[in-house]
């Protein structure tokens, strides 16, 4: 259960590491897309590690192995919203009505 724990708080780090290195607007919505895209990569770079044998299975990727996994899991991320298969979350589109400043 630690590990897991462990995971996530080393890739909310990787996350917001990623957010400074990958180029695009720095909105609200934006960091915690990336955190959480983050510590998605965190758990990629954990489950590829433990496949290829570079850590044991209580083990879970250290920091370096988790921005190197969410970098990756960033840019397939801005892949599939460059090929429109996911909105962007940021862009509403033409077809979204106006927002509502309060």
């Amino acid at each position: 259960m630690s590990n897991i724990i462990w995971i996530i708080v080393i890739g909310f780090v990787a996350g917001i590491v990623a957010r400074f290195l990958s180029p695009g607007p720095n909105r609200a919505n934006g960091f915690i897309l990336t955190t959480g895209l983050g510590i998605a990569g965190a758990f990629v770079a954990t489950f590829i590690g433990q496949t290829i044998g570079w850590y044991r299975l209580d083990q879970g990727a250290g920091l370096i192995g988790a921005i190197v996994g969410a970098l990756l899991v960033l840019f397939v991320w801005n892949r599939l919203v460059a090929y429109r298969v996911v909105p962007d979350p940021g862009n509403p589109g033409p077809d979204a009505p106006p927002r509502r400043r309060l």
